[in-house]
């Protein structure tokens, strides 16, 4: 029988290439023996922080971060150790999102989430130990030799997932849960910038700055982070309306009713999807500037508003 699947595209063929190599180096980081400064790394947690972080996922965020720098010049494996940085913070943030006092998922990636299969306090734990991982890597010289540009990726960091990011966007969310009054647009805009975008956005961010971009190439970047994350809020919104269990490897349909501030609920599914192509066409023309080069990051918006998954 004939092959007729679709070839990968260069956005593809990248992006699983990306994934590999931030697999391997996050196996490298979460191994059972203590490191310097460290008095002894217990099995469990480890095995717990292995579980929300070796479970596959695209590993859209580490991508980003690896191909702004390789857009600018610059790859290698510091570049890919402060990708891994964002991606330990995003999976501690799907560990402590599954977890019951959130959106209490028994199933994350087609997987048991880490307080299933492990227990409640294991995954709390797992996720603080993620989140402080993610610093230890930013802030080590065999991330950049150069501390400043260390020091400026910490800062984006805290700033993208902190009080002013992706947690303030989740106490949000959890707010908004419990209003009983309608939820406007510029909140529910407001809020997917917080709990979703920012470290999107830094992702695309942490890739200038390790590469030494000029301001106004850092400002063409965050642009296009911020309407690709923009984009894929809203995808995912989507996608919990209209994909099954089997396509997403977690629930569906839990937005529809738990009053969730998205934009299917203020604006219709079909405004939502023009919003989302719109969107991820705006972080497309982000991007011009550079030319040809910018074509795998160009496909990566387009993928955003086309994923089924």
């Amino acid at each position: 029988m004939s092959d007729t699947s679709a070839p990968q595209t260069t956005f593809e063929t990248r992006l699983q290439a990306v994934a590999r190599d931030v697999a391997a180096i996050l196996d490298e980081l979460l191994h059972d023996n203590a490191s310097p400064g460290e008095i002894a790394r217990p099995a469990r947690l480890v095995a717990a922080m292995r579980h929300g972080a070796l479970n596959g996922g695209k590993r859209l965020r580490p991508f980003l971060t690896v191909e702004a720098a390789r857009l600018l010049g610059v790859e290698g494996r510091g570049v890919l150790r402060a990708a891994c940085a964002v991606e330990l913070v995003h999976c501690y943030s799907l560990v402590h999102d599954d977890l019951p006092a959130m959106d209490d998922d028994d199933l994350r990636r087609g997987q048991p989430t880490v307080h299933r299969a492990y227990d409640e306090a294991t995954a709390i734990l797992a996720g603080d130990s993620l989140l402080t991982l993610a610093f230890d890597v930013m802030a080590d010289e065999a991330t950049h030799p150069d501390a400043q540009v260390r020091a400026a990726l910490v800062l984006g960091l805290a700033r993208a997932s902190g009080l002013g990011g992706m947690a303030g966007g989740q106490m949000f969310d959890l707010a908004a849960e419990a209003s009983t009054v309608p939820h406007t647009v510029e909140e529910i805009i407001r809020l997917q910038a917080m709990k979703t975008g920012a470290l999107l956005r830094f992702a695309v961010e942490a890739g200038a700055i390790v590469a030494g971009a000029t301001r106004e190439q850092t400002a063409q970047l965050v642009a296009y982070g911020e309407a690709l994350g923009a984009a894929f809020q809203v995808a995912d919104d989507i996608l919990d309306a209209e994909s099954s269990e089997e396509e997403l490897g977690k629930k569906v349909g839990k937005d529809a009713g738990r009053n969730k501030a998205t934009l299917i609920n203020a604006i219709g599914l079909e405004a939502a999807k023009a919003r989302r192509d719109a969107l991820a066409a705006q972080a497309q023309e982000a991007l011009s500037g550079f030319g040809a080069g910018a074509q795998v990051l160009q496909e990566a918006a387009r993928f955003t508003a086309a994923r089924r998954s």
